[in-house]
Protein backbone atom coordinates (compact mmCIF):
# COMPACT_ATOMS: atom_id res chain seq x y z
CA UNK A 1 0.00 0.00 0.00
CA UNK A 2 3.08 2.69 0.98
CA UNK A 3 4.34 1.98 -2.28
CA UNK A 4 1.72 2.33 -4.40
CA UNK A 5 0.72 5.24 -2.43
CA UNK A 6 5.06 7.08 -3.39
CA UNK A 7 3.98 5.88 -6.21
CA UNK A 8 1.39 7.85 -7.43
CA UNK A 9 3.12 11.23 -5.42
CA UNK A 10 4.70 12.44 -8.43
CA UNK A 11 2.32 12.21 -10.73
CA UNK A 12 0.16 13.79 -8.52
CA UNK A 13 2.28 16.66 -8.44
CA UNK A 14 2.43 17.06 -11.56
CA UNK A 15 -1.36 17.44 -12.27
CA UNK A 16 -1.07 20.38 -10.02
CA UNK A 17 1.18 21.81 -12.67
CA UNK A 18 -1.23 20.97 -14.89
CA UNK A 19 -4.07 22.37 -13.10
CA UNK A 20 -2.65 25.59 -12.54
CA UNK A 21 -1.91 25.79 -16.04
CA UNK A 22 -5.57 24.94 -16.75
CA UNK A 23 -6.59 27.58 -14.26
CA UNK A 24 -4.03 30.50 -15.53
CA UNK A 25 -6.10 30.01 -19.28
CA UNK A 26 -9.26 30.72 -17.90
CA UNK A 27 -7.70 33.84 -15.65
CA UNK A 28 -6.25 35.28 -18.92
CA UNK A 29 -8.75 34.64 -21.45
CA UNK A 30 -12.11 35.04 -19.45
CA UNK A 31 -10.71 37.19 -16.55
CA UNK A 32 -8.53 39.45 -18.57
CA UNK A 33 -6.11 38.96 -15.12
CA UNK A 34 -2.79 39.10 -16.74
CA UNK A 35 -1.19 39.14 -12.89
CA UNK A 36 -3.01 36.27 -11.77
CA UNK A 37 -2.25 33.96 -14.92
CA UNK A 38 1.22 35.40 -14.47
CA UNK A 39 1.68 33.74 -10.99
CA UNK A 40 -0.30 30.61 -12.35
CA UNK A 41 3.20 30.11 -14.39
CA UNK A 42 5.42 30.37 -11.17
CA UNK A 43 2.92 28.38 -9.09
CA UNK A 44 2.67 25.17 -11.86
CA UNK A 45 6.95 26.01 -12.39
CA UNK A 46 6.90 25.22 -8.86
CA UNK A 47 5.45 22.03 -8.86
CA UNK A 48 7.33 20.91 -12.20
CA UNK A 49 10.39 21.38 -9.96
CA UNK A 50 8.97 19.58 -6.75
CA UNK A 51 7.37 15.98 -9.12
CA UNK A 52 11.13 15.90 -10.54
CA UNK A 53 12.35 16.03 -7.08
CA UNK A 54 9.54 13.27 -5.47
CA UNK A 55 10.75 10.79 -8.25
CA UNK A 56 14.23 11.12 -7.28
CA UNK A 57 13.44 10.89 -3.66
CA UNK A 58 10.82 8.29 -4.15
CA UNK A 59 12.86 6.53 -7.18
CA UNK A 60 9.61 6.23 -8.77
CA UNK A 61 10.07 6.78 -12.37
CA UNK A 62 7.53 5.45 -15.07
CA UNK A 63 6.98 6.15 -18.75
CA UNK A 64 3.38 7.23 -17.64
CA UNK A 65 4.97 10.08 -15.07
CA UNK A 66 7.23 11.25 -18.06
CA UNK A 67 4.79 11.87 -20.70
CA UNK A 68 2.36 12.96 -18.00
CA UNK A 69 5.00 15.84 -17.30
CA UNK A 70 5.48 16.75 -20.53
CA UNK A 71 1.65 16.88 -21.52
CA UNK A 72 1.28 19.33 -18.05
CA UNK A 73 4.15 21.26 -19.62
CA UNK A 74 2.49 22.15 -22.64
CA UNK A 75 -0.43 23.62 -20.99
CA UNK A 76 1.45 25.82 -18.09
CA UNK A 77 4.58 26.41 -20.32
CA UNK A 78 3.35 26.57 -24.08
CA UNK A 79 -0.31 27.36 -24.28
CA UNK A 80 -0.49 29.41 -21.19
CA UNK A 81 2.51 32.02 -21.77
CA UNK A 82 1.16 32.11 -25.58
CA UNK A 83 -2.43 33.52 -24.55
CA UNK A 84 -0.24 35.87 -21.90
CA UNK A 85 1.52 37.05 -24.82
CA UNK A 86 -1.26 37.44 -27.79
CA UNK A 87 -2.98 39.47 -25.01
CA UNK A 88 0.07 41.94 -24.55
CA UNK A 89 0.25 42.01 -28.51
CA UNK A 90 -3.75 43.48 -28.27
CA UNK A 91 -2.73 45.92 -25.75
CA UNK A 92 0.32 46.74 -28.22
CA UNK A 93 -0.19 49.66 -30.58
CA UNK A 94 -1.31 47.73 -33.70
CA UNK A 95 0.38 48.22 -37.24
CA UNK A 96 -2.03 49.35 -39.46
CA UNK A 97 -3.48 46.00 -41.50
CA UNK A 98 -0.84 43.50 -40.39
CA UNK A 99 -1.28 43.61 -36.78
CA UNK A 100 -3.87 40.95 -36.69
CA UNK A 101 -2.19 38.58 -38.29
CA UNK A 102 0.66 39.50 -35.72
CA UNK A 103 -1.19 39.27 -32.83
CA UNK A 104 -1.33 35.17 -33.97
CA UNK A 105 2.90 35.27 -33.94
CA UNK A 106 2.20 34.22 -30.42
CA UNK A 107 0.87 30.98 -30.98
CA UNK A 108 4.62 29.98 -31.94
CA UNK A 109 5.11 29.59 -28.24
CA UNK A 110 3.27 26.39 -27.98
CA UNK A 111 3.77 25.15 -31.53
CA UNK A 112 7.83 25.00 -30.48
CA UNK A 113 7.29 24.15 -26.72
CA UNK A 114 5.74 21.03 -28.65
CA UNK A 115 8.27 20.27 -30.57
CA UNK A 116 11.28 20.79 -27.90
CA UNK A 117 8.82 18.83 -25.21
CA UNK A 118 8.84 16.33 -28.06
CA UNK A 119 12.25 16.33 -28.42
CA UNK A 120 13.58 16.04 -25.04
CA UNK A 121 11.34 12.79 -24.36
CA UNK A 122 13.14 11.27 -27.02
CA UNK A 123 16.24 13.06 -26.52
CA UNK A 124 18.83 9.92 -24.18
CA UNK A 125 21.94 13.36 -24.09
CA UNK A 126 19.14 15.25 -21.86
CA UNK A 127 19.89 13.47 -18.39
CA UNK A 128 22.58 15.66 -16.81
CA UNK A 129 21.79 19.12 -19.01
CA UNK A 130 19.45 20.25 -21.46
CA UNK A 131 19.47 21.05 -25.23
CA UNK A 132 17.42 23.73 -25.97
CA UNK A 133 15.64 26.30 -24.02
CA UNK A 134 13.63 24.55 -21.16
CA UNK A 135 9.81 25.48 -21.81
CA UNK A 136 9.58 26.61 -18.11
CA UNK A 137 12.46 28.97 -18.11
CA UNK A 138 11.08 30.67 -21.33
CA UNK A 139 7.62 30.80 -19.80
CA UNK A 140 8.71 32.43 -16.74
CA UNK A 141 10.15 34.60 -18.94
CA UNK A 142 7.37 35.41 -20.35
CA UNK A 143 5.58 35.40 -16.92
CA UNK A 144 7.55 38.48 -15.93
CA UNK A 145 6.43 40.98 -18.76
CA UNK A 146 2.88 41.55 -17.23
CA UNK A 147 4.16 41.80 -13.65
CA UNK A 148 6.54 44.32 -15.05
CA UNK A 149 4.15 46.25 -16.55
CA UNK A 150 2.24 46.38 -13.43
CA UNK A 151 5.60 47.83 -11.65
CA UNK A 152 5.15 50.59 -13.87
CA UNK A 153 9.27 50.28 -15.07
CA UNK A 154 8.78 52.92 -18.21
CA UNK A 155 12.33 51.80 -19.99
CA UNK A 156 10.48 48.35 -20.00
CA UNK A 157 7.18 49.26 -20.75
CA UNK A 158 8.41 50.75 -24.28
CA UNK A 159 9.75 47.70 -25.06
CA UNK A 160 7.26 44.74 -23.61
CA UNK A 161 4.25 47.04 -25.64
CA UNK A 162 5.66 47.52 -28.97
CA UNK A 163 4.71 44.64 -31.98
CA UNK A 164 8.00 44.93 -33.29
CA UNK A 165 10.22 43.61 -30.36
CA UNK A 166 6.86 40.77 -29.49
CA UNK A 167 7.54 39.90 -32.53
CA UNK A 168 11.21 39.71 -32.57
CA UNK A 169 10.86 38.08 -28.86
CA UNK A 170 8.70 34.97 -30.24
CA UNK A 171 11.11 34.36 -32.62
CA UNK A 172 14.23 34.42 -30.83
CA UNK A 173 12.33 32.39 -27.95
CA UNK A 174 11.19 29.73 -30.79
CA UNK A 175 14.74 29.40 -31.97
CA UNK A 176 16.45 28.84 -28.67
CA UNK A 177 13.55 26.61 -27.36
CA UNK A 178 14.63 24.20 -30.37
CA UNK A 179 18.61 25.00 -30.51
CA UNK A 180 21.27 22.87 -30.46
CA UNK A 181 22.23 24.80 -27.34
CA UNK A 182 23.38 22.92 -24.75
CA UNK A 183 22.31 24.54 -21.01
CA UNK A 184 22.87 23.54 -17.57
CA UNK A 185 20.46 21.54 -15.22
CA UNK A 186 19.68 22.79 -11.76
CA UNK A 187 19.33 19.52 -10.63
CA UNK A 188 21.78 18.61 -8.12
CA UNK A 189 23.25 15.29 -8.74
CA UNK A 190 26.12 15.90 -6.29
CA UNK A 191 27.32 17.62 -3.03
CA UNK A 192 30.93 18.41 -4.88
CA UNK A 193 30.84 22.51 -4.96
CA UNK A 194 33.69 22.87 -8.05
CA UNK A 195 30.94 21.07 -10.02
CA UNK A 196 27.81 22.86 -9.21
CA UNK A 197 29.59 26.52 -8.94
CA UNK A 198 27.60 27.67 -11.77
CA UNK A 199 24.28 26.80 -9.82
CA UNK A 200 25.20 27.63 -6.69
CA UNK A 201 26.65 31.67 -8.90
CA UNK A 202 23.48 31.00 -10.82
CA UNK A 203 21.18 30.91 -7.73
CA UNK A 204 22.78 33.46 -4.99
CA UNK A 205 22.39 36.27 -8.15
CA UNK A 206 18.99 35.65 -8.89
CA UNK A 207 17.95 35.78 -5.47
CA UNK A 208 20.07 39.29 -4.40
CA UNK A 209 18.33 40.37 -8.29
CA UNK A 210 15.05 39.34 -7.19
CA UNK A 211 15.24 41.48 -4.32
CA UNK A 212 16.22 44.55 -5.88
CA UNK A 213 14.98 44.57 -8.56
CA UNK A 214 11.69 42.01 -8.44
CA UNK A 215 10.20 40.47 -11.36
CA UNK A 216 12.24 43.10 -13.72
CA UNK A 217 15.00 40.92 -12.41
CA UNK A 218 13.37 37.50 -14.71
CA UNK A 219 15.13 38.50 -17.78
CA UNK A 220 18.38 39.40 -17.22
CA UNK A 221 18.18 36.15 -14.68
CA UNK A 222 17.20 34.01 -17.92
CA UNK A 223 20.18 35.76 -19.74
CA UNK A 224 22.38 34.89 -16.92
CA UNK A 225 21.27 31.40 -17.17
CA UNK A 226 22.19 31.19 -21.29
CA UNK A 227 25.47 33.04 -20.72
CA UNK A 228 26.98 30.75 -17.46
CA UNK A 229 25.52 27.93 -19.17
CA UNK A 230 27.92 28.14 -22.06
CA UNK A 231 30.45 29.02 -19.78
CA UNK A 232 30.56 25.99 -18.36
CA UNK A 233 30.23 24.18 -21.65
CA UNK A 234 33.19 25.76 -22.36
CA UNK A 235 35.67 25.49 -19.70
CA UNK A 236 34.36 23.18 -17.52
CA UNK A 237 35.50 19.66 -18.81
Amino acid sequence: MKKRVKKHVPNAITCANLFSGCVGIVFVTLQDDLKIAAYCIFLAAIFDFFDGLASRVLQSFSIIGKDLDSLADMVSFGVLPAFILYRLFLEAPQIDHVSTFLNYIAFLIPVFSALRLAKFNQDTRQVESFIGLPTPANAILIASFPLILREHYEFFDNYILSPYFLVAFVIVMCTLLVAELPLMSLKFKQHDFQRNAYRYFLLLFSAILILIFKFAAVPAIILMYIALSIIQLRFVK
